[in-house]
């Protein structure tokens, strides 16, 4: 027996984790300095998650102004060198 499309999930669950797994929380910890290598995992403090994910649109933007940065930085570089010469 098949299952019908109306109840089909789809590629499953597409929202984003509000909770850490106990690694990411040691992770992010001791990035932060909080926790040291001998501590016990046990009691954790809380480690606040990314709610607001960034959308594809803010995606492009941003990394359309890292490459502009990048080609003004190149220009420049090959100006400096231009001048020494």
């Amino acid at each position: 027996m098949s299952i019908h499309k109306s109840l089909n999930l789809g590629g499953g669950v597409t929202s984003t984790r509000s909770v850490f797994t106990r690694r990411e929380r040691i992770e992010r910890l001791m990035e932060a300095g909080e926790f040291a290598e001998g501590d016990a995992p046990v009691g954790l403090p809380k480690v606040r998650t990314n709610f607001k994910v960034m959308t594809r649109r803010q995606a492009k933007a941003i990394a359309a102004a890292e490459a502009e940065k990048e080609a003004a930085d190149a220009a420049a570089a090959a100006a400096e060198t231009e001048e020494e010469f």
